[in-house]
């Protein structure tokens, strides 16, 4: 097990460190303290080619100017906030609208363009990095500050592990993530749509033309949204579903997820032999098949393209804010919250 670290860049005067984590059996973790951000995931397939599995840059400065949101921390609030505002102890706090009339992912400066204080940390059969960011209050429009540690875990049975932890001395909204894009195949050499996706979840949330939550849970029964027994995703995005059409042909939706700790996310590519097993104690999971990433961005010489890569970001469900039928996502005053969600890799 190893941790190591070198400066990447520079940002305002202080340096952009690019960290790696290694494990016994050839995984390694690629992190920079800029947005938390996993830049690289290296993982061998059945036959011991060891290869990357996630989307992202060889360069930092892509990820000033048009990275969306590939391997970051997503924070104050992952996923959309209708009307950019919301009403909290009778008090109406207005937000940064970044997305048409809504705010999206904290907004414009969320916690994915911040430059977190960095900790490399290291036990008998993991190495890991602690990364901790003070969110001033006023920040984006919340209220409250808020003191957050993320820490990332790469351990000897090929899981990375991320815990996050919150404080915040008013009440205010939390709801965190991590937005990176999986590609089991093995350096972008296919897309995803041959992938087998398996989640455990009877309940979907309908979204509107804005891609915000209805307030309507439905059934997946019957529907391109039930994975409890696998499917590869292209079955969804040649379905025709409305709702798959509504965000460009695939998935973007939160699904509820029935139970925790369990195999209850799924990822597979048959070709490589790689398995990806995403377990959580998030309340669920948004699934995005980047639908509309933007073409032609070099990702370590190939261009980015639709449907190259998969999110699975477990979080709280969004705009619980406006649903009072969603668990709450309300952080309250010197109450710390604590979730961790693991990611753990294997072959077949």
């Amino acid at each position: 097990m190893q941790v190591a670290y070198q400066k990447w860049a520079e940002l305002n005067g202080r340096d952009v460190l690019l960290f790696t984590l290694a494990n016994d059996h050839g995984m390694e973790l690629w992190v920079t303290n800029y947005g938390c951000i996993v830049t690289k995931l290296l993982f061998p397939d059945r036959n011991g080619n060891v290869e990357n599995v996630v989307l992202g840059f060889d360069q930092f400065e892509p990820y000033l100017t048009n990275a969306p949101y590939f391997g970051a921390v997503i924070g104050r609030v992952a996923g959309r906030i209708q009307g950019a505002s919301f009403e909290l102890e009778g008090v109406t706090y207005r937000l940064a609208k970044n997305e048409n009339n809504n705010h999206l992912h904290g907004g414009l400066n969320g916690f994915h363009r911040v430059l977190w204080e960095a900790e490399p940390i290291q036990r008998d059969n993991a190495v890991g990095i602690i990364f901790s960011y003070t969110s001033p209050d006023g920040e984006e429009g919340y209220p409250g500050t808020v003191n957050v540690q993320v820490t990332y875990w790469l351990d000897n049975d090929n899981e990375w592990k991320i815990t996050y932890r919150a404080h915040s001395d008013q009440t205010t909204l939390l709801n965190l993530t991590n937005h990176t894009y999986f590609n089991l195949s093995g350096n972008l050499k296919r897309d995803i749509l041959d992938h087998t996706l398996t989640i455990q979840s009877s309940r979907v949330l309908e979204l509107n033309e804005e891609l915000i939550p209805t307030g309507r849970v439905f059934d997946v029964a019957g529907t391109p949204f039930d994975l409890r027994q696998g499917k590869a995703i292209r079955e969804a995005v040649e379905s025709g579903h409305p709702q798959i059409e509504l965000v460009g042909g695939g998935y973007d939706h939160p699904f509820w997820l029935d139970r925790h700790h369990d195999k209850e996310i799924v990822l597979y590519d048959q070709e490589s032999g790689r398995m990806l097993t995403v377990e959580t104690d998030e309340v669920g999971v948004v699934v995005y098949t980047s639908n509309q990433l933007p073409e032609g961005m070099d990702l370590g010489g190939v261009p980015s393209k639709k449907y190259l890569g998969v999110c699975l970001e477990t979080q709280g469900l969004p705009d619980a804010i406006h649903h009072l039928q969603f668990p709450s996502i309300i952080l309250p005053a010197d109450k710390e919250q604590v979730s961790m969600t693991r990611y753990r890799f294997s072959v077949d």
